[in-house]
């Protein structure tokens, strides 16, 4: 099985506080890794920087056949990158999908908008094959009937499966999920983790923060657990979840036990 992406040496730091500290890891196509871990582990800037919305300050990441230097990646005093450096980003990120925690929708759009602005605005997709695909994929993640509802008018589980849905549009090799169901009433949490899980069986690759640790058993190839920063333990999910070696693997679980 070939890895999709491959993460060496990550190292980000705002200020002098370490966030993430020589992070490697990889994630084989077609698999799901999960990221779990104590709040301020670092997971979030670990999964930002997979995608540079958060660029590290150091480390190699390749996703497909793109390889980015961060390192070499130098912006000026005014904050500007040169326009080869942007011309690879633009490339590098043209592989990955996000999916963020707070929805992150337009709200002055509809359902159907939202998911047709990255093809149309980004790709250069014609407008009538964009909205073809965004009804299809709607439908796919349960929300045919609500293509034309803007985000006020959609529970918040809709609104993450629009968000899915709008990731799946530009059709990325890789789906970045970041705790997708931790801003969700308990009630409607389900409904977004059947899609993941659905698109797990389908052979997605998907790299999800989550503290859903039950699911994550469940639905990931391997389990990252990240702790001050570093990767503390890695495996299968019923070795680190169930039978964890590390103490601090074992301390955080029995934490969310007693929760």
């Amino acid at each position: 099985m070939t890895d999709l992406l491959q993460a060496t040496s990550l190292a980000k730091k705002f200020g002098d506080h370490e966030v993430i500290k020589d992070v490697s890891f990889s994630v084989p196509r077609g698999t799901v890794t999960a990221i779990v871990g104590p709040s301020g582990s670092g997971k979030t800037t670990l999964l930002r920087g997979l995608n540079a919305l958060e660029r590290p300050d150091s480390g190699i990441v390749q996703i497909a056949d793109v390889s980015v230097d961060f390192a070499k990646i130098r912006a000026s005093r005014r904050g500007r990158l040169g326009s080869a450096d942007r011309a690879l980003l633009r490339r590098y990120q043209a592989h990955s999908g996000m999916v963020f925690q707070g929805h992150n929708l337009f709200p002055h759009r509809t359902a159907l908008q939202n998911v047709t602005e990255g093809p149309i605005v980004v790709q250069r997709v014609p407008a009538a094959e964009a909205t073809e695909n965004a009804r299809a994929l709607l439908a796919k993640v349960g929300l045919a009937d609500h293509a034309d509802k803007f985000p006020y008018q959609l529970s918040g589980g809709q609104q993450q499966r629009v968000g899915i849905a709008r990731a799946l549009a530009l059709e990325p090799d890789l789906l970045l999920f970041d705790e997708p169901t931790s801003a969700l009433d308990p009630e409607l949490v389900g409904e977004v983790l059947d899609v993941i899980r659905q698109l797990a069986k389908e052979g997605r690759t998907m790299v999800l923060v989550t503290h859903e640790i039950r699911f994550a058993r469940d639905v990931a190839d391997e389990v990252l657990f990240i702790d001050g920063g570093l990767v503390v333990e890695r495996g299968r999910p019923r070795d680190v979840l169930d039978h964890p070696k590390h103490e601090r693997t074992q301390a955080f679980l029995r934490r969310l036990l007693e929760v």
